[in-house]
């Protein structure tokens, strides 16, 4: 029995499916299927599944009880080989591929939807999106000749599975949510904001600091219009720019307190408040809609819901099911770490294969004992803070490792002068784009106030820059921000594969943090996997060097205990 086989959804409801053989060519007849569920289950032996979409066949297979062990997404495949080809933005969809394969007009891609409270649908609605299986093949080959023509092919080959995985993965959190106490969501929001007013107006809390904020200025000013607390502050005399709190917290005016703590509840009311909780908790369980590679780096965002930006406090809210537990793994300076791994800077490397904290090893080379020093010049070399402070940072972080401050260095260069800017696998940048701070990934929900060390940034198609520096900028984060959403998806890859055993389940992830929900006997186990998957994903990714991708794990019953 073929251990690949090729499966598409027919417009009947019907399922086609056949064999694969060598080049992605049937090696077998195609057989028509009444059921998508019982084509699977019927065929156990398949090591991999071949389709168009996994957003399209993973949720209703998991609806069924039907798990698959690896998967082809001809979709995700599409993007990844465009985007590495220097045709990002091009319509994806598999017909899109097939019209451009056979000459035709190429169709646009649908409209992605807006997420629904507490849906499990596909990312993309399913309507006039059918291609018959002897076309979906087709692609398929045509995009193993495309692999074989990328600059590193095996790396892009492992680029499209470990994606492909994070489909699997990214399905499988969505249908099982992440463990949430109503009761005590309501409970913190009660202590936080006080009493609900009818009508759906700020409650007590946020009332009350919006008095005061107006008292200290001796008028009536609206704390959440940034225009009016902006023009306020110039009638006292004091001229700020925006109501960050990084700019007002300075400034020596009664406002300031009662606006900061404002402005902080308000977050929370509007992002994770009584409505939020309503629309996105069913049954115990929180399921936002994951959705892997998300943005051009590879990191995953969420299609609506926040669950990217849960507060600490709301994470009090986050706790296990009786008797089992919640492992919160974060990976330990893990971009640093990838900058070693693909620049093969012997130094850094050697630091990075260290038990000790990587920054403090750093720091006793290059900046005389100084952890905070030897963090800033680190972080300024990969986010590109190279001006001021930085540049003298840099410049002493050069001299001890030149090669991987060369690394980054040469990828700003690569994005300044509209070249295409590559992860370690073969992700690819867009030369011209725009960007944007991560906490804008989902529509709606209020940013955090920025950091006031370098912070990773986000691509967003669509966004017109004529900026070099800024495109460059962008260029010298993505080679080490990209490089390590891939080496997260085979760390997922890994772990899942392990847990395929056991009861736990894969329950949240984002960027370098990563939540099993497990039996309390399992958590042992599962903390092992995870150390085991860190190692097995760093070999994959980056090939054999020293670097050491260690995790802090914590085994807890709330979410909020974990940091």
């Amino acid at each position: 029995m073929a251990d690949r086989w090729a499966l598409a959804v027919a417009e009947d409801g019907g399922v086609d499916v056949a064999p694969l053989g060598p080049g992605g060519l049937p090696a077998g007849p195609v057989r028509r299927e009444p059921d998508l569920a019982g084509a699977v289950r019927s065929r156990p032996d398949v090591a991999r599944w071949v389709w168009r979409s996994t957003a399209e066949v993973y949720p209703r297979l998991l609806a069924a009880g039907v798990r698959v062990e690896r998967c082809y997404d001809v979709e995700d495949a599409e993007t990844l080989l465009l985007g590495h080809e220097g045709r990002s933005g091009e319509p994806r969809s598999a017909a899109a591929a097939l019209a451009r394969l056979r000459g035709g007009p190429v169709p646009p891609d649908p409209p992605q939807r807006s997420a629904e409270p507490g849906a499990q649908s596909p990312l993309f609605e399913p309507q006039g999106v059918h291609v018959p299986l002897a076309d979906l093949l087709a692609v398929y080959a045509e995009q193993q000749r495309r692999h074989d023509r990328a600059a590193h092919p095996d790396r892009m080959r492992l680029l499209t599975a470990a994606e492909s995985a994070g489909m699997l993965v990214a399905a499988e959190m969505n249908r099982a949510g992440l463990p949430w106490r109503a009761d005590v969501h309501r409970e913190v929001l009660h202590d936080l904001l006080g009493e609900r007013y009818a009508g759906g107006g700020e409650p007590r809390r946020l009332a009350e600091l919006a008095d005061e904020v107006s008292a200290a200025f001796g008028r009536r000013v609206r704390p959440d219009l940034p225009a009016d607390v902006v023009k306020a502050f110039a009638q006292a005399g004091i001229k700020v720019s925006s109501t960050r709190r990084w700019e007002i917290e300075s400034v020596d005016h009664p406002a300031v307190k009662p606006l900061i703590e404002y402005k902080r509840l308000y977050r929370i009311w509007v992002a994770h408040g009584w409505s939020w909780l309503q629309d996105w908790v069913r049954d115990g369980r929180f399921r936002p809609e994951f959705l892997a590679g998300g943005t051009v780096t590879g990191r995953w965002v969420t299609n609506g819901g926040g669950a990217l930006q849960i507060p600490k406090v709301i994470r009090r809210a986050v706790v296990a099911d009786p008797g089992w537990r919640l492992v919160v793994a974060d990976a330990d300076q893990m971009e640093p770490r990838v900058l070693a791994a693909i620049s093969r800077d012997p130094g850094l490397m050697e630091v990075a294969g260290r038990e000790t904290d990587l920054y403090q090893s750093v720091s006793d080379r290059a900046f005389s004992g100084d952890r905070a020093q030897a963090k800033l010049a680190v972080l300024g070399a990969v986010y590109g803070q190279t001006s001021g402070d930085g540049l003298k940072n840099l410049a002493a972080l050069r001299r001890r490792f030149p090669q991987a401050v060369a690394y980054v260095d040469d990828a700003a260069r690569a994005g300044e002068e509209g070249r295409l800017v590559r992860t370690w696998l073969g992700r690819t940048c867009p030369p011209a784009a725009g960007a944007r701070d991560d906490a804008g990934e989902e529509a709606g929900i209020p940013q955090d106030e920025p950091a006031q060390t370098p912070g990773p940034q986000e691509w967003v198609p669509g966004y017109a820059s004529t900026n070099a520096r800024a495109r460059g900028r962008f260029a010298r984060n993505f080679v080490v921000q990209g490089s390590a959403a891939d080496w997260a998806l085979l760390l997922l890859a890994a772990l899942r594969r392990s847990c395929a055993d056991m009861a736990a389940e894969l329950v949240f992830f984002q960027h370098d943090e990563v939540i099993v929900h497990c039996p309390e006997e399992e958590a042992e186990a599962v903390v092992a996997a995870i150390r085991d998957a860190a190692d097995l994903a760093g070999r994959l990714t980056f090939g054999p060097t020293p670097v050491r991708f260690p995790f802090t794990t914590a085994v807890v019953e709330c979410y909020a205990d974990a940091k």
